[in-house]
């Protein structure tokens, strides 16, 4: 089955157009022409990913995010016009995982919600699926995270991270490396998502996340988890 992308943008113009490009692309397409219409959309057609638009009026993309996030973990991409680091590092702290910048091409857009089902989608091809690393384990057949006995809630990017490190557990992996993994090759010169998204799982993964003891960095080259 074609995955289902919804569509949240009040350009009628937008949605008709990207629609219909995502349609011919293989994609089922679903719309919605503000933030409250998102979410209610979101609950009754359970997409597969989400192209949020920032600038809407009454309840703009910033809030519907926080909204969505407190309901699931759907993979979601952010459209705006600001480009300004702040504006990137607020979208991420959101719990995005990607950020686009209009104007932007469609095939770009296309691309982009390729890579981010890829990393919600991906598994590890070898017979054993669970990976343990102390009291972590993370199974990415079923895709949970747990420490001890306690379910960590991870969003797809955050997933995929913490699967790279684990996979190479005790060994410092370069961020670069980490970038081209996780995000694929043509995001090589975003090391900052790097130190944004370990942050992110630092909060959830460790016990204090201001002295990790699980994910620890070798400043100036990469990060591993320590055994």
């Amino acid at each position: 089955m074609p995955h289902k992308i919804l569509l949240i943008d009040d350009d009628r113009s937008m949605l008709k157009l990207l629609g219909r490009y995502l349609d011919i692309s293989g994609y089922e397409v679903v719309v919605a022409e503000n933030g409250l219409a998102g979410i209610q959309t979101l609950y009754n057609e359970r997409p597969d990913l989400i192209v949020l638009d920032v600038m809407m009026p009454r309840l703009d993309g910033w809030e519907t995010c926080r909204r969505i996030r407190d309901m699931t973990n759907i993979p979601i991409i952010m459209l705006t016009v600001k480009g300004e680091e702040p504006d990137k590092l607020k979208a991420f702290d959101l719990g995005v995982d990607d950020y686009v910048t209009k104007p932007f091409s469609f095939a770009e857009l296309a691309a982009r919600i390729r890579a981010v089902l890829q990393r919600a989608g991906r598994e590890v091809g070898e017979p054993e699926t669970r990976i343990r690393v102390g009291d972590l384990t993370l199974d990415s057949k079923t895709r949970i995270v747990k420490r001890g006995e306690q379910t960590i809630e991870l969003t797809p990017t955050e997933f995929q991270l913490l699967q790279a490190l684990m996979e190479r557990a005790g060994e410092v992996v370069p961020s670069e490396e980490l970038v081209r993994r996780v995000w694929g090759p043509g995001y090589a010169d975003s090391i900052g998502y790097i130190r944004r998204y370990i942050w992110y799982l630092r909060q959830k993964v460790e016990p204090d996340p201001a002295h990790p003891t699980y994910i620890l960095n070798d400043r100036g080259f990469g990060y591993m988890i320590h055994k």
